[in-house]
């Protein structure tokens, strides 16, 4: 019997072979922040009195309980968590041994990675000193920081509540913490902003020595304050580009290398939880509107993607939290897996595309030659998928020729 067949059963059923599962990580979502910035649209809510912090910690163990009940293959040891991701929101308002707790909790109900990667997201207003060697002592081994910009007028105008100064000194107890291994956020594309400007946040993000910089363009999401009003001195898209060239030269210096869209890191420093995600991977989501992607090892659907209840006060009220499972049909799955994949600068392997979706090349190939003979896909006979430095600069319009016909434009 070849490895391609089906394998029968006692009774002489055939039983469907079983997928090659990839990679699983772990998100956990902390809904919380100080004040509602105007640009975002993540799912984030204003504390309006005492932070909930137990009953919420708690809230996401039974969320989790719950989640490994409906699929008890995730706690049988097949898959290792190799990334755990705390993201929000503002999940540095909860304290190191609320954060503890969450991961202890997750420890004891999943297996673990020796050398699992855990994320942190921490907004430098909300840092009080000395937490940093708290949260790794809980575990946590690599932090995102939300600095932003270095400019303190374009930070008020972002409806930022720390200064410049406060994320220079949350970058230096990050060092003293041992927990070099981090990220600073970083936009660009600010109102009243001009390319110097830009280039020197930048710079002041470099000399803080991060491992890694999230570099993306201010963006007016649909919903927000800054959508329904959007501020009169953004830059045009030219003065964008510039300050995205400046950039560029900037991290290349300073032996940074773009991975990603929307990152530049040291080597060795990717942020491995959101490269499983752009390779596809399968990820729990926990937590008031987290989302998940799992991988059945057999039957149908091969794919569903998970959402909670996104309301903080109904997720805390509705234990187990209600969750909405959505199949990814066979149509969708090219759209799907080139929607993260295509992020990845270098790509990745083609035969990854049968692995992780179940669909064969065939499904994809006469639409990934077309892109690479316009010039914005690598010419797929070199084994990966991947843009080209143009293809970087039009990836929503590459996307758009992957999805079905029936849901295109």
């Amino acid at each position: 019997m070849s490895a391609g067949e089906d394998a029968p059963d006692i009774a002489g059923t055939p039983l469907a072979a079983p997928r090659a599962l990839p990679p699983l990580g772990l998100y956990v979502h902390f809904p919380w922040c100080v004040s509602k910035c105007p640009y975002c649209d993540f799912n984030s809510h204003a504390v309006r009195d005492v932070l909930p912090e137990t009953r919420y910690v708690e809230a996401l163990l039974a969320d989790l309980e719950a989640e490994i009940a409906a699929d008890p293959a995730l706690a049988a040891g097949e898959r290792a968590i190799t990334t755990v991701f705390l993201g929000g929101g503002t999940p540095s308002l909860f304290s190191p041994e609320a954060i503890a707790r969450v991961l202890e909790g997750a420890r004891r109900r999943l297996p673990f990675a020796a050398d699992a990667e855990i994320t942190m997201e921490a907004n430098p207003g909300t840092i009080e000193r000395g937490r940093f060697v708290g949260y790794a002592g809980a575990g946590v081994n690599r932090v995102s920081l939300g600095a932003q910009s270095f400019d303190a007028q374009a930070l008020q105008r972002l409806g930022r509540i720390h200064s410049p100064d406060e994320t220079r000194r949350a970058a230096a107890e990050l060092h003293a913490a041992g927990l070099a291994n981090f990220n600073l956020d970083l936009m660009y594309g600010l109102p009243g902003h001009a390319p110097p400007q830009a280039l020197h946040d930048v710079m002041e993000a470099l000399a803080l020595a991060p491992a890694q910089v999230s570099h993306y363009s201010l963006t007016l999401e649909p919903g927000t304050p800054f959508a329904a009003m959007p501020p009169p001195d953004l830059p045009g898209d030219d003065a964008v580009e510039a300050m995205l060239e400046a950039a560029r030269e900037c991290f290349v210096a300073a032996g940074f290398r773009r991975y990603e869209v929307s990152a530049w890191a040291r080597a060795g420093r990717e942020c491995r939880h959101n490269l499983n995600y752009w390779r596809f991977g399968d990820y729990l989501g926990v937590g008031a509107g987290a989302h998940g992607k799992l991988t059945a090892a057999r039957g149908a659907p091969a794919i569903r993607r998970t959402l909670r209840l996104r309301e903080p006060r109904r997720y805390l009220a509705q234990q187990p939290a209600a969750v909405t499972v959505t199949p990814v049909a066979s149509v969708q799955m090219p759209f799907e897996f080139m929607l993260n994949a295509l992020r990845l600068v270098e790509g990745v392997e083609t035969e990854l595309f049968e692995r992780h979706t179940g669909q064969p090349w065939s499904a994809v190939a006469a639409t990934v030659e077309r892109l690479a003979s316009r010039g914005l896909l690598e010419p797929p006979a070199r084994g990966r998928l991947a843009p080209t430095a143009l293809g970087l600069r039009f990836l929503n319009e590459i996307l758009l020729e992957f999805l079905p016909a029936e849901t295109g434009t």
